[in-house]
């Protein structure tokens, strides 16, 4: 993988320096969103990503990240070495400016970096000024430079400490405990993004070792398949048609690469987009280039081969239905946009990528006659799944919210007409809704009780999901349609709460229900739409007095700090929601002053896939395995 590139072309004259450091600690969230468990974690990959770049440009093979007993992070490379001469702008070793200075690094100046998936320079510094401490060591040269920094301010001049044959960068910090909420990594969040990396830079060698327990964890993620093995990793537990396709092509310094790959079982599409490492949540022109090229292709190869007759035709979710898809693009001066800075917005790409596309996947459609045919016979039966989708969309849409009489869970519905205050509970069982509907507030909150269980849609197309009778009002109440034509526009509220029975039965309807949202109403995971109610477990009384507790951990404080003894109070375990009056459900889990809701989050689309799948989809055994790995996590379970 490592080219035999001179390292003289990496060196001080590269690093242009934009901006000083001064707001970094005063103002966190503006440089890594958050300073929550999602924001010490984003550390770990700001330092990651210098030597990604590394690995981009054709200068390393080889990462390792280790958590460290104190739980610190180390980070080594085996690329160039950061360049430990003068700066000729700021005076001062360059490795100190590249930690010192906001806006510092290699990747402003087109020589250093070709291709970069970092944030500019911004990343070591950043790390830097939010760590209590932080160590460079540098490899370069034949010598080994050791530079130190506390909250990232230099406490050393760079120094020679020893002499190397070996070059690369060997970085340790210590996240800043004034800064974050909290300062412990999680072992299974760095690799499941570890691990993504490691897929999308074939041959790349990533190391992960966690040493905080007696039995020191090491993970190897090395994929020679690179974004093919990544489409058999996703479809590990379902039933491919076929080996995956792939697909690449270069032009004018940008390189697509696609793997792709049809199931047999599975009714959603399953598409991740990257440029340059980065996750593009939003999509963009390569993505629709991508979808564009797909659908012209399954169209003239199906007429061509007389599957379709004009003037039938293929949409593009007929095509896409049971596909898992990796588009990874490389370029040298992505654009992003959207909200979130994950949508590529560079309008040359797309007719790139349909010209890489339009080429290669009529090469192989025509060379694979007998795949073609699986493929083909699998559009077509969702192109007619459509149609009778179509026809029970229309038959839903002729029935007002206002005719809930037809509705096998009626809607007490808010007065308030502005969704951005209004919220739905969607609350299991005919008991528990009756409650919910006597002790909210019937300004801003709506009331859907449902009962029995409704369709897993893992295992369904859109047409049974329309004809679904416990489905259908959920549907219908939220107003905003489902599965291509989704619109979140048109949400008729702006928090929806699950509220179920805190057993088996109850994780079940909220597991349902999530892949339900998962699967047709993405965009409300993806926006934060999406709460889970909690309610209490224990009500513990005495005299007149009464206290709730969420679980035994804080039944335990509430009995230490009033100093009663179990004998000395009453404590009423609810076996569900119904055993609730409407007045104690308000005041518990519906009073926004008072309740407590976890907001459903998507933050690795990869991983919350593959559980839906694992949790929902046909195979036993991978549900199985994960049962058995989660089990001891698993709290307040009735059995």
């Amino acid at each position: 993988m490592l080219d035999n590139l001179n390292i003289n072309s990496y060196t001080e004259d590269n690093i242009q320096v934009l901006e000083g450091l001064e707001a970094v600690r005063k103002r966190p969230g503006m440089y890594i969103g958050t300073t929550s468990s999602r924001g010490l974690h984003h550390l770990v990959y700001e330092i990651m990503d210098n030597s990604i770049d590394e690995a981009l440009a054709g200068y390393c093979d080889e990462i390792q990240v280790i958590i460290n007993k104190d739980n610190s992070i180390t980070n080594i490379d085996n690329g160039r070495g950061i360049p430990v001469g003068i700066h000729p702008k700021m005076g001062i070793p360059t490795v100190e400016v590249v930690h010192t200075v906001l806006h510092a690094g290699g990747k402003f100046d087109s020589e250093g970096y070709k291709v970069s998936g970092g944030l500019h320079g911004v990343g070591a510094s950043v790390v830097n000024a939010l760590s209590e401490k932080l160590e460079v060591e540098v490899y370069r040269d034949g010598k080994i430079y050791l530079q130190k920094f506390e909250r990232g301010i230099s406490v050393n001049e760079l120094k020679v400490i020893g002499i190397t044959k070996k070059t690369g960068t060997k970085t340790t910090f210590k996240p800043d405990p004034e800064i974050f909420d909290e300062v412990v990594f999680d072992f299974d969040v760095l690799l499941s993004r570890f691990r993504e990396l490691a897929f999308l830079n074939k041959g790349l060698k990533i190391i992960l070792r966690d040493e905080r327990e007696e039995e020191v964890v090491e993970k190897v993620l090395h994929y020679e398949g690179g974004i093919v093995s990544f489409v058999e990793y996703m479809d590990r537990n379902k039933e491919p048609i076929h080996d995956p396709i792939y697909i690449d092509g270069l032009k004018d310094g940008s390189y697509v690469e696609i793997a792709m790959q049809y199931n047999k079982d599975t009714y959603v599409e399953n598409i991740h987009s990257f440029a340059n490492n980065i996750s593009t949540t939003e999509g963009g022109t390569h993505l629709t280039g991508f979808k564009a090229a797909i659908t012209k292709v399954f169209n003239d190869y199906a007429k061509k081969h007389n599957y379709l007759k004009d003037p039938e035709k293929f949409l593009g979710e007929d095509v896409r239905e049971g596909l898992t898809a990796v588009v990874s693009i490389k370029l040298r001066e992505p654009q992003f946009e959207g909200q979130t800075k994950t949508k590529l917005g560079n309008s040359e790409i797309r007719g790139f990528v349909e010209s890489v596309v339009n080429e290669k996947l009529v090469n192989f459609l025509e060379e694979n006659p007998n795949i073609s045919k699986q493929i083909l016979e699998k559009c077509l039966s969702s192109a007619r799944a459509r149609e009778a989708a179509k026809k029970a969309r229309e038959l839903t849409r002729r029935k007002s919210v206002l005719e809930s009489a037809t509705l096998p869970g009626k809607l007490a519905d808010c007065s308030e007409k502005d969704p951005s205050v209004c919220e739905i509970y969607i609350v299991e069982g005919d008991s528990a809704g009756g409650s919910a509907k006597q002790g909210r507030d019937r300004s801003f909150q709506a009331i859907l009780p449902l009962w029995g269980k409704m369709l897993n849609v893992e295992k369904a197309r859109i047409d049974r999901v329309y004809g679904n009778d416990k489905l259908q009002p959920v549907i219908t109440a939220l107003g905003a349609g489902i599965g291509e034509e989704f619109d979140v526009e048109k949400l008729r509220y702006h928090k929806i709460i699950i509220m179920a029975d805190a057993d088996v039965d109850g994780a079940h309807i909220r597991t349902l229900l999530l892949t339900f949202f998962y699967r047709y109403m993405k965009p409300l995971v993806e926006g934060g739409y999406v709460y889970i109610a909690q309610p209490p477990l224990y009500k513990v009384s005495k005299g007149k007095e009464e206290f709730y507790a969420y679980d035994e951990k804080q039944l335990d404080k509430i009995l230490i700090e009033k100093e009663w003894g179990k004998k000395d109070c009453t404590i009423q375990r609810y076996k569900g929601l119904g055993e609730m009056n409407p007045e104690q459900l308000w005041e518990t889990t519906m009073n926004p002053e008072t309740r407590t809701i976890l907001k459903v989050e998507l933050e690795d689309a990869v991983e919350a896939d593959e559980v839906f799948t694992t949790l929902m989809g046909d195979k036993v055994e991978p549900r199985k395995q994960f049962i058995q790995s989660y089990a001891k996590k698993a709290q307040n379970i009735d059995i």
